[in-house]
């Protein structure tokens, strides 16, 4: 692991309240994942279904991201292409300078995250207010999401509490919930009608109709949409899918995985701007697709699997690792597993790659993802590709920066050992009559683990000895 992740790792395990508030989020998240599939079978067939729509959608990207511009086109919508963050930026700010906007409201949006826009709005003069409550939190803190569906699910009740004590003028402490909630619904109900610009995520991107679909809980999501007069949609490429069919499986998915919803309390379809006659609506919708590095993942047959992500959250919650250390902790926009493959492949290898060593590889991510991602095998290839021997071929950025030579070396003996059986036995041999010269201090092995030692006979010997026992037994009856 890279100091960075290790010293925030080291951090969040000697903080007894931070452990707290995971152990408790994650086992009420994963109880309510539970309750919500109780069939297995028939989860079995949503995620086979979830699965294939999404691999018949990356099959089709190209097209279907073309035939969603020209349909949004017809209906109104603004269509607008970044190949970078800062791109998606300069387009979202140069739409809000062109109408001498100065307060955008924000839904949740892990793409938004991704770019940076809160910083890259307020550096020029623009605010740009949270309203998802958990986001409201964290950006009150000065701090950024821990996971992408819950944001604030590292506080407790009583720091969120001190928190709007310490940052809401005229706020006593309460830790009643009820009246959180409240104190942040009143302030974000007057920014909504003060908002020039109204800022969202997209779930789901409809080919077919050039419709933006939006799922979420507090009504915010709508409020982003409808109220301002501008409303702009950012997401990622891949959140394209074909057809309106593809929607219901996606959706249950993606509520029973994330929250153990059956449905989100708001799906908002978005298909144009307010028409001749509408009482409500924004004037003008933008529509901004960002690619940071998903063309780039799109042309490798292994990695392209994880564009399937419809970002449920359903890995962190059942990873050890996450669960115990926090989304902070990898420092980066997109935590745990799904981080882990995602990042490395934005960043770079040479700039993500050792958070891929965070991973016990125990699978159970893998066994959760709603749509089959191969979570655990896209780690163990992006750990191979960031030390395999640079050949030019790799389109990760990064890849082969962190080949280490005493580990290639290790590696390269370990296939010679084990590729000629003569050698492979004299070598255990050896080793099982040196056992007492192993060494007691194996590096960070023997930090909190007992140093291994060879068995005194190897397998093949136990067994050789066995084999003759039953030979001398049977000979004897």
């Amino acid at each position: 692991m890279n100091n960075h992740f290790r010293e925030q790792a080291i951090d969040a395990l000697a903080d007894p309240q931070l452990r707290d508030n995971f152990r408790g989020a994650m086992d009420f998240l994963r109880a309510k994942r539970q309750s919500a599939f109780t069939d297995t079978e028939a989860l079995k067939q949503l995620r086979a279904l979830g699965h294939k729509i999404k691999a018949n959608t990356l099959a089709r990207l190209p097209d279907l991201l073309e035939q969603l511009e020209q349909n949004c086109l017809q209906n109104g919508i603004q269509v607008h292409w970044a190949e970078t963050p800062e791109q998606a930026c300069e387009v979202i700010h140069n739409i809000i300078s062109a109408q001498n906007g100065q307060l955008a409201v924000k839904g949740k949006s892990m793409v938004s995250e991704e770019v940076g826009l809160n910083h890259y709005l307020e550096k020029r003069g623009i605010e740009s207010l949270e309203s998802d409550m958990g986001e409201y939190i964290v950006q009150l803190a000065n701090e950024t999401p821990s996971h992408i569906i819950m944001p604030a699910i590292h506080k407790s009740k009583e720091q969120i509490a001190h928190l709007f004590e310490d940052k809401i003028e005229g706020v006593d402490y309460t830790d009643n919930v009820d009246e959180l909630i409240g104190t942040g619904r009143q302030i974000l109900r007057e920014k909504f009608s003060q908002a020039d610009v109204g800022i969202s995520g997209v779930n789901f991107a409809v080919a077919e109709t050039g419709t933006l679909c939006l799922v979420e809980n507090e009504g915010n999501g709508r409020m982003c949409t409808t109220v301002p007069s501008t409303h702009i949609a950012i997401t990622g490429i891949e959140k394209v899918v074909a057809t309106l069919d593809d929607i219901p499986p996606l959706l249950s998915l993606l509520t029973r995985s994330a929250t153990g919803q059956n449905i989100s309390t708001y799906f908002n379809m978005i298909s144009s701007p307010r028409k001749t006659g509408e009482k409500d609506g924004p004037q003008s919708v933008h529509l901004v697709l960002l690619d940071n590095g998903r063309s780039r993942m799109y042309q490798d047959e292994n990695l392209q699997q994880t564009l399937r992500c419809i970002r449920c959250g359903a890995c962190m919650n059942h990873c050890p690792v996450y669960s115990r250390i926090g989304g902070h902790a990898y420092g980066t926009v997109y935590p745990g597993p799904i981080g882990q493959v995602v990042m490395p492949q934005i960043d770079g290898l040479d700039k993500q790659g050792e958070m891929t060593e965070g991973c016990s590889l125990n699978g159970a991510c893998g066994e959760v993802c709603p749509v089959e991602i191969p979570l655990p095998n896209l780690i163990r290839k992006l750990r191979e590709q960031k030390s395999a021997k640079p050949d030019g071929h790799a389109l990760t950025p990064g890849a082969g920066s962190q080949r280490k030579p005493k580990e290639a070396f290790a590696w390269s003996l370990w296939q010679t050992l084990y590729g000629q059986p003569w050698l492979y036995r004299f070598v255990t041999k050896m080793a099982t009559r040196l056992r007492h010269a192993s060494p007691r201090a194996i590096g960070g092995w023997t930090r909190y683990r007992t140093a291994p030692k060879p068995a005194p006979k190897s397998l093949h010997e136990l067994m050789s000895q066995r084999a003759e026992a039953n030979q001398t037994d049977g000979a004897s009856k």
